[in-house]
């Protein structure tokens, strides 16, 4: 038996750094996250939540919006940053009018802007499938071509006394404030019957990655990567 497995602090550290072990970490962040992480109970009632609301006759784009971006945080472990470099182009839904089955994205992932190729289950690729409709009307007042950015805004805004059509790409912010209108909802509207959702998506996001949910995908050439899409504000 080696010393490694008999050492009380566990394994080397060159078997603990495998390529899996270090993906998982780049997923979940440096360190102790210094608020409260949901459940992971909590965390799949908010996907479960938003998968169906989403897909219900007459939902809200908003509400479509937020479930893209639960599930593919959910799937791929990416952050706001990262989901803000997805393009329409970097989704493979399959064929259309076919039966749903997997799908798989492409996603920058951090700084260094690693391009990783995630599968995605069928529940998410039903839910992306219906935004990408949503968008086209989202962007059908713009003039050109739709934006290339996956996330669009929903809602007309103002930038210095200008009013700014809706179907742009949206900015870090405008994820923010989306979130945080949907648990603000939620909380008033359940009340006592269930534990209140916090008003930062990172304490839901990291109930996933701490449990392994996400897919993590694997490294594609760093070639794919290209021109990030720009974005405009959302309030």
């Amino acid at each position: 038996m080696s010393s490694a497995d008999t050492s009380p602090d566990g394994p080397a550290d060159d078997e603990r750094t495998t390529p899996r072990a270090t993906v998982a970490a780049r997923l979940t962040g440096p360190g102790r996250y210094p608020r409260p992480v949901v459940s992971l109970a909590d965390a799949e009632w908010v996907w479960r939540e938003l998968g169906v609301e989403a897909l219900r006759p007459g939902a809200k784009p908003e509400v479509v919006r937020l479930a893209v971006i639960v599930g593919l945080t959910r799937a791929t472990g990416a952050r706001y940053g990262d989901l803000l470099r997805v393009r329409a182009e970097d989704l493979d839904l399959g064929e259309v009018g076919a039966h749903t089955g997997e799908g798989s994205v492409l996603v920058r992932h951090g700084k260094h802007r690693t391009v990783r190729e995630h599968r995605l289950a069928p529940e998410v690729v039903l839910v992306l499938r219906h935004w990408m409709d949503v968008r086209l009307e989202l962007a059908a007042e713009l003039e050109g071509s739709v934006p290339r950015a996956l996330l669009l805004t929903v809602h007309h805004t103002h930038d210095n006394g200008t009013t700014v059509s809706s179907g742009l790409p949206i900015t870090k912010q405008g994820l923010v404030l989306s979130w945080r209108r949907f648990a603000l909802r939620t909380n008033a509207r359940y009340g006592a019957l269930r534990p209140p959702l916090p008003t930062r998506f990172e304490q839901v996001r990291r109930a996933w990655t701490e449990a392994g949910v996400p897919d993590l995908g694997r490294e594609v050439a760093s070639a794919v990567a290209s021109v990030e899409p720009s974005s405009a504000s959302e309030k």
